[in-house]
């Protein structure tokens, strides 16, 4: 199979716009009244923007629906994310909606409607020369290692599949992916690691490998 990188990216790209266009006209609806109940149940701003990692880690903004309260302690400082999702914003992220508004990112040709997931942009210093390879092709809205594990998976197995991808792309292949994860949403799986909202923070190999020795 051929690499996402090669020249058939053009071919990807057209799938990209004409899928993330036609997705967004045909959800327009149920769009709207989601913008809606954002702004009942958790206020402004309704989109949730936060700067990710892209393409050969060019930093762009990723668009998410809003899923937490902006509750602080006494101090001012934001509480832990735990205590500021509502039961409104797990509903959202248990069925991926809080996602959505990402297609606008796919139509900017800064994201792809499959390809490894945009992590934190302080992740970059911490990736081995091979895990920084995830960056070879665009970050999805969903993608390989979303289809076999998701957040229940470790980084390591995360980052192995996010690679097989990026070795192994074909348009059949973001079919089948794509095919996946209207079953995984389906059926709510994988979505957050134990204990945490959704993944805990990865720290790196070399620090890991330093906690373990302690």
């Amino acid at each position: 199979m051929m690499s996402a990188s090669t020249g058939s990216s053009s071919i990807k790209r057209a799938f990209d716009l004409v899928g993330a266009t036609a997705a967004l006209l045909v959800l327009a609806p149920p769009l709207l009244m989601i913008v809606a109940l954002v702004r009942i149940f958790l206020g402004f701003p309704i989109l949730f923007r936060q700067s990710r990692p892209g393409w050969h880690g060019q930093l762009f903004t990723c668009l998410k629906f809003r899923t937490m309260t902006d509750a602080r302690d006494a101090q001012g400082r934001l509480l832990p994310d735990a205590e500021r999702m509502t039961r409104f914003g797990r509903l959202l992220r248990r069925s991926s909606i809080d996602e959505l508004p990402e297609l606008i990112n796919v139509i900017r040709g800064e994201m792809s409607l499959v390809g490894p997931r945009p992590l934190l942009p302080q992740y970059l210093a911490r990736y081995t020369p091979e895990q920084m390879r995830r960056h070879e092709v665009k970050p999805g809205i969903t993608g390989w290692a979303q289809v076999n594990g998701r957040n229940s998976l470790e980084w390591g197995e995360k980052f192995a599949l996010d690679l097989w991808y990026v070795d192994n792309w074909s348009l059949g292949l973001d079919f089948r992916i794509l095919a996946r994860t209207a079953w995984q949403v389906f059926r709510c799986h994988g979505i957050a690691k134990c204990a945490h909202v959704t993944m805990p923070e990865f720290v790196g190999a070399a620090v890991q490998r330093k906690e373990g020795n302690a």
